[in-house]
């Protein structure tokens, strides 16, 4: 009988991962050059039956931002299984297993990039924002000012990377970029070029990061990877420079995680439908400690609140009742037995709330968190200060 044998979910040694990168090509069907690139800075796991390799994947130790303070994070890469093993359910237990180490590691989140969507909100992970790329023509931004105020320093240094960190917390999902990030994404993606743009006596006012490939017709074309802008002033000037391409380059690709989900660049196009979007299967969000992560996370400093809500799991099981309070920039998430709440969330739903994907009452209200209007809206408001934005692909 199919998946009567027990499965075991170990750590990899070099053998066991090695048989595992051969699978990955046949579940992919085609090399996945970042299993053997990531796999030094990550916990590496496989499934096995038989004797054999059926599935596996890594878990990277890296904190995220949220409310503009890094949250201790495991973020799931390179992960599959082998097509012959598939709908038994064993990607809920190899993905419980991937996370077990990096949970006694202190992680409260976690983070990954799937197709699998459907499955992942049954088991309570989240998808906080919609994911796309952005094409058009370097034609189109030839005709953006080109902010000649600024200075543009080829290459990237410290400075460059502080700079960086400081606006990924902005948002709400950004990686706190690990010491080994420069040298995979070079790795990744060989002739990356880095810039930076400055006011003279100003602190850098922005980052961006390009490379170069060619589309399904053969033509160049400049990919964007990081584009981070301190301003409007900063994108524009950003933008404008890479309509400088125009000569040699007739498009320009923001790759998936290259723009923040604002329509910063379709706002600077004087030509309607000048950029076009493809739609990408989104990061996923699970919080795996909600109390630790309600405590690691920043709040917004005036906001008070003291909220009765309940937690329901996701097994169907009586919610637990807490009460959330966030003052001075601080919060916690307690038990709270026998209290009124007029809030009940799922994991998914709290997951949504945690990053800031529920931008208004009414949107959370039509995903299901059950609540009176005036307690949702209550909730809602203590983390619209910061969208959720994933800057990284693993």
């Amino acid at each position: 009988m199919p998946g009567s044998t027990p499965t075991a979910v170990v750590e990899a040694d070099d053998e066991l991962w090695q048989e595992y990168q051969n699978l990955t090509e046949r579940a992919y069907g085609h090399r996945v050059e970042d299993v053997a690139r990531l796999r030094a800075y990550a916990d590496a796991r496989v499934a096995v039956r038989d004797g054999r390799v059926i599935g596996g994947g890594l878990a990277l130790a890296v904190p995220q931002f949220f409310g503009g303070r890094p949250v201790p994070g495991a973020c799931l890469a390179g992960g599959c299984i082998a097509p012959e093993a598939r709908g038994s359910r064993l990607w809920s237990t190899l993905l419980t297993e991937r996370l077990r180490p990096l949970r006694e590691q202190g992680a409260v989140v976690a983070t990954a990039w799937t197709s699998s969507t459907g499955y992942g909100h049954r088991m309570g992970w989240a998808a906080p924002a919609q994911v796309y790329s952005w094409t058009v023509r370097t034609d189109d931004l030839r005709d953006i000012a080109d902010g000649a105020g600024f200075d543009i320093v080829h290459d990237a240094d410290d400075q460059a990377r502080e700079q960086q960190q400081e606006l990924a917390r902005g948002w709400n999902g950004p990686w706190q970029r690990p010491s080994w990030w420069a040298a995979w994404q070079q790795a990744d993606h060989p002739g990356m070029t880095h810039y930076r743009f400055t006011l003279p006596g100003h602190a850098a006012g922005g980052l961006l990061s390009i490379a170069f490939d060619r589309d399904r017709a053969g033509d160049r074309r400049l990919v964007v990877h990081d584009f981070w802008a301190a301003s409007a002033e900063a994108a524009t000037a950003m933008l404008g420079f890479l309509g400088r391409h125009h000569s040699r380059i007739p498009t320009v690709l923001f790759q998936r995680t290259a723009l923040p989900p604002v329509p910063l660049l379709q706002n600077h196009l004087r030509r309607a439908g000048a950029a076009s979007a493809t739609s990408w299967h989104p990061w996923m969000l699970r919080v795996l400690n909600p109390a630790e992560a309600v405590r690691r996370r920043g709040w917004p400093e005036e906001l008070d609140l003291a909220l009765p809500l309940a937690l329901r799991g996701d097994h169907n099981g009586p919610p637990s009742p807490m009460l959330l309070r966030v003052t001075a920039g601080t919060g916690d998430l307690t038990p709270h037995p026998g209290a009124r709440h007029g809030l009940v969330l799922t994991s998914r739903q709290f997951a949504h709330w945690y990053a800031g994907g529920y931008r208004t009452p009414a949107a959370a209200l039509l995903d299901g968190v059950h609540g009176e209007p005036r307690s949702v809206a209550q909730l809602v408001r203590a983390t619209t200060d910061r969208e959720p934005w994933m800057s990284e692909y693993f």
